[in-house]
């Protein structure tokens, strides 16, 4: 088909009711588009059109992305940015008239060519029907889908830290990753005012960094839970090495499991969002029932901007299918709800927005530095959910599409005796 790149130029602007910004550079050589673009989209075969087709917006978008059907050649994020304005983010008021509408879609399906709807790329999560929505068996394998895809690479992707969530930058963009990780863990161990044998949970404890730096600073004896068993590998071994099993227990657990309370501290650190908003309540009274009086709760967790209706919330199709299964955000001020309704007194927030940003370029650009590495631990398609996923996100949180923040909540005695510092500044130092 000669000139395919100016047809899909074509089909994309009348789709969209508005000039197109990236070149697209077609399976047959040709491309099209404004010379100035800073990337091209490459169309690299017709079944990126099918997908679309049978699965239209986003779905269908991630789907050829994970596939390699789609690709992006130039400024990475830049590409993203303009994609998602158009495309993911577009209200109706940009929707084509109906006439138009059809006459697109005569048009891509001549582009497309015959041929049935592509099989979704193996690395799309599956989920079973017998099991409810965040029910502990469908937990755990929506966990599974995403942790267990082997420590070696997200030890590329992380660095040496192995923390995977947002870092703390004391200085800006100045300092390694691997600073503003331990930065973090000791902001949580100070505000959560660890002591030595004291008792601290961490719940969704990952591979191991909080509860490890919480016994070697602080002094604490540890409980880590995680339903990832290559994360409770990863951590016991990183625990025996540091001598530290007598003082640290590492259980692939699900927190509504924990039965061996009270804990004088808990930290819950990007784990929250895999609770999801019908079990919230309980997730809460459930650490709040662990918590002795007096004992401090760190919620470190991802927050959406509130809608208008939140009712028609719905969660996003390419991180549902191919990166957290079943994770669901929530905007702040309900986790803060929650949270209180559960018992706990919410002492302190703290939004930590930008220092995401900062940390998910640090991860791409770890990825991307060594994607043949990548590849070869993981697949392709692994690799490449990878790297859109967490540069959309570097995007979401520049752009205050998404937040995170950190909640610092204690099970306060009947008496009002909170054992509060009396500034935040105390805290700190």
């Amino acid at each position: 088909m000669a000139e395919a790149a100016g047809r899909l130029t074509a089909l994309a602007e009348q789709t969209l009711g508005s000039p197109f910004p990236l070149r697209i550079r077609a399976w047959d050589g040709s491309e099209a588009g404004p010379p100035d673009a800073p990337a091209a989209l490459v169309v690299r075969n017709r079944k990126a059109l099918r997908r679309l087709l049978w699965s239209p917006g986003e779905l269908g978008l991630a789907r050829a992305w994970v596939a390699g059907d789609l690709d992006i050649d130039g400024d990475f994020y830049s590409a993203l940015d303009e994609l998602s304005s158009l495309v993911w983010h577009r209200g109706d008021e940009g929707r084509p008239p109906l006439r138009q509408a059809l006459g697109a879609l005569r048009e891509a399906l001549v582009l497309a060519g015959p041929g049935p709807a592509p099989a979704p790329p193996p690395e799309e999560a599956r989920r079973g029907r017998r099991f409810g929505r965040h029910s502990p068996r469908r937990d755990r394998a929506a966990i599974s889908h995403h942790y267990d895809v082997g420590n070696d690479f997200y030890e590329l992707v992380l660095g040496p830290s192995m923390v995977y969530s947002c870092a703390y930058w004391e200085r800006g963009s100045e300092g390694t990753l691997e600073e503003a990780q331990r930065a973090k863990l000791d902001l949580i161990c100070r505000k959560l005012d660890l002591r030595p044998g004291q008792r601290l949970l961490d719940v969704g404890c990952g591979w191991g960094s909080m509860v490890l730096h919480a016994a070697e600073e602080y002094g604490v004896h540890a409980t880590g839970i995680t339903l990832s068993t290559e994360q409770a590998a990863y951590a016991r071994k990183r625990i025996a090495e540091a001598g530290l099993t007598d003082r640290i227990d590492i259980r692939v657990q699900d927190y509504r499991a924990v039965s061996d309370g009270p804990f004088d501290a808990i930290s819950s650190i990007g784990m929250a969002e895999h609770v999801g908003r019908e079990q919230y309540r309980a997730y809460a009274a459930v650490l709040y029932g662990l918590l002795r009086p007096g004992g401090r709760l760190l919620n470190h967790q991802i927050a959406r901007r509130p809608q208008a209706d939140e009712g028609a919330y719905e969660v996003d199709k390419f991180i549902d299918r191919y990166v957290f299964p079943d994770g669901e955000l929530a905007p702040i001020g309900s986790t803060v709800s929650r949270l209180e309704e559960a018992g706990f007194e919410v002492r302190d927030v703290e939004a930590l927005r930008e220092h995401y940003a900062l940390t998910l370029r640090q991860w791409v650009a770890n990825i991307e530095a060594h994607w043949d590495e990548a590849v070869r631990l993981t697949t392709p398609g692994r690799a490449r959910v990878w790297r859109l996923y967490m540069a959309a996100s570097a995007l979401s949180f520049e752009q205050n599409r998404i937040g995170v923040n950190q909640v610092l909540a204690t099970r306060t005695p009947s008496g009002g005796d909170s054992g509060m510092p009396p500034t935040r500044a105390d805290w700190l130092t």
